[in-house]
């Protein structure tokens, strides 16, 4: 009787255990049935799956990196073209959830993650019973799912689940959150319109008819419309729903993000006292991340409008400067404050602050692009342009962004002052042989003996320095003698002291304490090895007579020397006559390279050049002066016939045809291989044909003459102009090419 029972208890414990089971059943709707599946739901695979979304969110924002110098996205993440594919398996609600992945095929992104959790939410506990779902937690999965995907770059997916969401729960709480989320994903995909239509069917048309929509849904609507509306290139519009966006900043980092742009969108507008209304707002909200308040600071220092104002923000930025929080963002503080220096001409303190700037360690490579550009810009300005060149050249060097037409118009300048400054450096060089050439025999052997003293002298200290680190280093390393007492003077330790003496033996043997103690000839007769950082007398580069050797005395080497540098001293005057305007350094190569006796061929243009110079400047006087003798010496020019009458329209006496003509007979010259003719007879035609279209084909032709009988860098920077000043052209294109292949 006992046993009947004990089997009758286990029988009733296994049936109620099933009937709970079967209670519990998604095809059950029951109470039970219901609050089990959601639970489970909620609390178990779901919670799983917005963990993982919530990894993915953190690491977008831990990855993404805002270019403070352009207009922010109003949304924090960069999605990739090449990613945008649509989904397979589209049919119906397309999510592909009757081909379960492979174990090799489970997903291993954060984002994939929650959409596996998403999925299996719906199929393991949606209660789809009589076309109704009863599980309360499967709407927002399916919102997990939309979202995940969404991040993953799968719009269309994406929008299929937000779809079913707005189709199957008209009435749910997240209702427009989904319709939010649907709005954006068809911006992604460039169907802003439908965006558009349908935010302002929920914020509009909805508002005026039901119950008014809580603030945060309001914020992220009008968000949305302004994303829309920006793809949509509808800045108006966008500034508008920005401002709608921003009325509640219940998000504190959508909110200081849609503040920061409306601030940017003013100062592209010139709307200054606008952009700086916004950027206070930003400082003044105390939940703005840090980063917005900092860049909204150094936005104010850009957008000041009045001396009195970019004083008071001189003030705020000093302040910020002096603030140990603030580190991470020297670089920028510093950048601005030498910019409002450099807006009020106090131009040597807006030098300084410059060079603060690029001092102060930093991962931010774009703002010391923007630096060196100023600092070569006020070089520029200040016609020193070879500083000015190598700012330019830091940019270029540490730019990445070659596309950006900032960099192309700094790269095209640099291209400019790198041909004037290779003129400059053939002038300096053979300036300083020549003067060496022009010295006496007993002067040239007094330079280059002081020449080598300096060296020697260099070479001593470094030596001494060399056997400073080597003495004092060992002694003071970890494995020395001195290991053990830290912090004590190398004197006071008589352990040290004795190492010391014994390694300088060793090193210098024994010296008597005078001055030049360092010579070999000083070196006592106890002394055991020679010092290998002894500075040798036999060194070739202290040897004089190697340097005399050097000076050159063929007349013809000597000549060349000349025709060279006033050669580059009239392209430089061209170059600054014509390319930067700079009149000053124009006249002083030409005037320069007019008293050095230059080819014949170089005295018309050179005269006429000046002429145009000086007549510029108003000084009548010296204009007058190269007009006679333009007038007197080749009288039947057509330099010549325009001074005679001024006020004559210019025309071109040479016909296309006989330019072309022309372009043969120097062709051939070029071909006979007389290669300085060719330079000579193009350097005097081209001034007579200034309006011509036919120069460019007379600069190539003049660039491969150089090339022929010069060196490559004359013949590269012949290219280089050729390529900068008729870009355009057939001819400037082929210069391009050339470059090219010179640079490899």
């Amino acid at each position: 009787m006992f046993i009947c029972v004990k089997h009758t208890k286990k029988i009733l414990l296994i049936l109620s255990v099933f009937a709970i089971l079967y209670s519990c059943s998604t095809k059950k709707d029951t109470v039970i049935s219901r609050n089990w599946q959601s639970l489970n739901t909620k609390f178990n695979v779901l919670f799983n799956g917005k963990e993982s979304f919530s990894k993915g969110i953190e690491a977008i924002n831990s990855d993404y990196k805002d270019d403070w110098f352009k207009q922010l996205p109003l949304e924090p993440i960069k999605f990739e073209e090449k990613k945008l594919t649509l989904s397979k398996n589209n049919s119906g609600m397309g999510f592909g959830f009757n081909s379960p992945k492979k174990e090799e095929e489970k997903a291993t992104t954060p984002f994939g993650m929650a959409e596996e959790k998403a999925v299996k939410a719906i199929q393991k506990h949606g209660m789809n019973i009589n076309g109704e779902e009863r599980n309360s937690q499967i709407d927002e999965a399916y919102l997990l799912l939309g979202k995940a995907r969404y991040y993953e770059q799968r719009f269309i997916p994406a929008i299929e689940a937000f779809n079913y969401i707005i189709a199957s729960y008209p009435f749910a709480n997240l209702i427009n959150e989904t319709k939010i989320w649907r709005a954006k994903a068809n911006i992604r995909i460039d169907n802003e319109e439908f965006a558009i239509e349908s935010m302002k069917l929920l914020l509009e048309v909805r508002d005026s008819l039901e119950a008014e929509l809580p603030e945060i849904i309001k914020e992220q609507g009008y968000t949305a419309l302004a994303m829309a509306y920006i793809k949509a290139d509808s800045i108006q519009k966008a500034k508008k729903y920005l401002i709608k966006a921003t009325e509640s900043l219940k998000n504190k980092d959508q909110g200081a993000r849609n503040l920061f742009v409306l601030g940017q969108i003013y100062s592209s507008e010139e709307k200054k006292d606008s952009a700086s209304f916004v950027f206070n707002k930003i400082i003044n909200f105390k939940k703005a991340p840090f980063k917005y308040k900092m860049n909204a600071n150094i936005e104010l220092a850009k957008n000041s409008t009045t001396d009195s104002s970019a004083t008071a923000i001189l003030e705020k930025m000093q302040k910020l400067i002096k603030n140990r929080d603030n580190k991470a963002y020297l670089d920028a503080l510093f950048y601005q404050v030498g910019f409002l220096y450099e807006k009020s001409d106090s131009t040597n303190l807006a030098i300084d602050y410059y060079n603060k700037s690029l001092r102060t360690k930093s991962n931010n490579s774009k703002q010391k692009t923007f630096t060196y550009e100023k600092l070569g810009n006020i070089n520029f300005k200040n016609s020193k342009y070879q500083l000015a060149n190598s700012y330019y050249d830091s940019v270029l060097s540490i730019s990445t962004d070659t596309l950006n037409l900032r960099i192309r118009r700094i790269k095209r300048k640099h291209r400019n002052l790198a041909s004037l400054i290779n003129f400059e450096n053939t002038i300096r060089k053979n300036d300083s042989i020549l003067k060496i050439v022009s010295f006496s025999k007993t002067e040239q052997e007094a330079y280059f003996q002081k020449y080598i003293d300096k060296l020697k002298e260099k070479d001593e200290k470094a030596a001494q320095l060399k056997l400073n680190q080597q003495a004092f280093g060992a002694s003071f390393g970890e494995n020395s003698l001195q290991s053990s007492n830290k912090g004590k003077w190398y004197f006071y330790n008589s352990q040290s002291l004795n190492f010391g003496k014994t390694a300088f033996k060793k090193t210098w043997g024994t010296r008597t304490l005078e001055d030049a103690w360092r010579w070999s000839s000083k070196m006592g007769s106890n002394s055991t090895e020679k010092n290998a950082l002894q500075v040798s007398t036999k060194n070739s580069r202290y040897d004089l007579k190697s340097y005399l050797k050097t000076i050159p005395t063929d007349k013809k080497v000597i000549d060349t020397l000349k025709l060279d540098r006033n050669d580059a001293l009239y392209e430089l005057g061209i170059i600054y006559k014509e390319q930067l305007k700079d009149s000053k350094l124009a006249i002083q190569r030409l005037e320069r390279v007019s008293g050095l006796n230059p080819k014949k061929e170089l005295i018309l243009p050179i005269n006429w050049h000046l002429h145009k110079l000086y007549s510029d400047l108003k000084e009548a006087i010296k204009a007058n002066k190269h007009k006679k003798i333009i007038l007197s010496e080749y009288p039947k020019t057509k330099f010549a016939q325009i001074l005679r009458n001024p006020n004559k329209p210019f025309e071109e006496e040479i016909s296309i045809d006989e330019l072309q003509e022309l372009y043969k007979e120097i062709y051939y010259i070029f071909k006979e291989d007389k290669f300085e003719e060719t330079v000579a007879k193009i350097d005097t035609l081209i001034p007579t044909i200034q309006n011509s279209k036919l120069i460019p084909k007379f600069e190539l032709l003049k660039a491969y003459a150089i090339g022929k009988y010069k060196e490559k860098e004359a013949y590269k920077i012949a290219l280089d102009f050729i390529a900068v000043s008729y870009g355009s052209t057939e001819e400037g294109k082929k210069a391009k090419e050339l470059v090219l292949q010179l640079n490899k």
